[in-house]
């Protein structure tokens, strides 16, 4: 009769012994030989008469090996669907030599397995934790930038005759040539578009006035401020601090003068911008535009916050780990095959996931917190009605339906729509639970801080 044993080799490991009896396993072995013998072709026989010793020659031991091993599974299995301990991937099998089961001689054997066991553990309290609601405070500065970018972005392209505007966009002709304004043999030759605004205040004026096949002699590091030349740099092909190539002479042909003649503001303008929002003036529209900013950048400011309480959960909630266990199921249990090196190189990035997969499968658990298969058809069509924006949809709109119901059969697009609800639910009651002092930042600093983890 098989027995199970269990018994603690470590911090959340456990060791258990499987030991399988001859009235285990022999039977279903002959029982297998038997079958065998039946349908085993060899030439030289009739199908199912080839004599028995013959059949337990050829094939007995790998039968004899395979009813042994699943005998053992069989009853490892049973175990941990009857006794069900918390553990963490499959169990591991100790390294048993197979070479040893005899089927001349039945015997018992015993074979060992290896489990970790998930710890118990309490969330780091959220109501003490020290977070900030990182603001921006939307300015008037912000407002009208934005609308200039978009007089730009629907103006329309013209070629004035002479340089004039800090925005005149010139494509030149980049020549290399020494001091005196001699071209350098195999210099380079390159051209590029550049705006006016971005050469130092001097060069500016010293073009003002130039026309298509104009020529000036520059120096790269006296033309353009540190973070322009940068760019400039690169676009002739050197590294951004290239020294040298800074201190290089240039003859700058001006191949072609244009300027965008930025958008009218009319109510056909606003209407582009903001299709059926039926904004008539510029007061409105820029009320309009302040309300996207300020949401823009409340969705960002709780994203930073999101963030902040992942990273406290993660650092201030106290998780043992069988760690030993896990590097090992890293090398031998997991999808690929990982050397010892690897695993202990792969394990704190490795931990840190499992630690938050814990934290948030527990608060999942103490909150009841699901996606229903409502909700994901909702976002889903959400997402197709957001990807057509504001076209009109007709009014017959049941393609919409049966377009969603493709897609929630589409595996790989349910699953990642699932984890992205269940992502914002948990973090959504994560944020009612916290107390974050509110500071105001600007767009740069908010951006800086972004990490997105989660």
């Amino acid at each position: 009769m098989a027995t199970v044993e269990r018994e603690n080799i470590g911090l959340l490991n456990d060791k258990i012994t499987i030991k399988v009896t001859k009235e285990d396993y022999f039977p279903t072995f002959e029982k297998k030989l038997k079958e065998y013998s039946k349908t085993v072709n060899m030439p030289g026989f009739r199908k199912g008469m080839v004599p028995a010793g013959m059949i337990k020659k050829m094939y007995g031991p790998s039968i004899y090996t395979d009813e042994i091993l699943k005998t053992v599974e069989k009853q490892l299995h049973t175990y941990l669907d009857t006794e069900k301990p918390d553990i963490f991937a499959q169990p591991l099998a100790l390294d048993a030599d197979i070479r040893k089961l005899d089927l001349n001689n039945p015997a018992e054997y015993e074979f060992g397995f290896e489990i970790g066991l998930k710890p118990t553990f309490e969330i780091a309290p959220l109501n003490t934790a020290n977070v900030t609601l990182n603001k921006v405070k939307v300015t008037d500065e912000m407002v009208e930038e934005e609308i200039s970018r978009m007089q730009v972005k629907g103006g329309k392209m013209t070629e004035p005759e002479t340089i004039s505007n800090e925005e005149d966009v010139l494509n030149i002709l980049f020549t290399e040539v020494d001091k005196d304004g001699n071209a350098v043999e195999n210099g380079i030759q390159k051209e590029n578009s550049v705006i006016l605004k971005y050469f130092t205040p001097a060069v500016q004026e010293e073009l003002k006035g130039k026309k298509k096949d104009d020529t000036i002699v520059l120096q790269l590091s006296k033309s353009f401020e540190a973070d322009k030349l940068e760019v400039i740099l690169q676009d002739l092909g050197y590294e951004k601090d290239d020294k040298e190539a800074a201190e290089k002479f240039f003859q700058l042909t001006i191949v072609k003068i244009g300027l965008v003649e930025k958008r009218e503001m009319s109510e056909e303008f606003f209407n582009e911008i903001f299709p059926g929002a039926a904004i008539t003036t510029e007061e409105e529209l820029k009320n309009k535009l302040r309300e996207e900013i300020e949401q823009y950048w409340a969705g960002q400011s709780h994203v930073q916050l999101q963030d902040q309480i992942y990273h406290y959960l993660l650092d201030e909630t106290k998780i043992d780990f069988p760690a030993e266990f896990l590097k090992r199921w890293l090398q031998t249990g997991s999808e690929e095959r990982k050397t010892a090196e690897q695993a202990e190189e792969e394990f704190p990035v490795f931990s840190s996931q499992l630690k938050w997969t814990l934290i948030s499968d527990k608060i999942m658990k103490e909150n009841n917190i699901e996606v229903s298969l409502e909700e994901l058809k909702a976002s889903m069509k959400a997402e197709v009605s957001r990807y057509f924006g504001n076209m009109s949809l007709g009014e017959d709109t049941s393609w919409l339906d049966s377009y969603v119901d493709r897609m929630m059969k589409d595996e790989k697009q349910l699953d990642a729509t699932y984890r992205r609800l269940l992502t914002d639910k948990i973090f959504t009651h994560l944020q009612s639970q916290v107390n974050p002092v509110e500071k105001e930042v600007t767009p740069e600093e908010l951006n800086a801080m972004q990490h997105h983890h989660h």
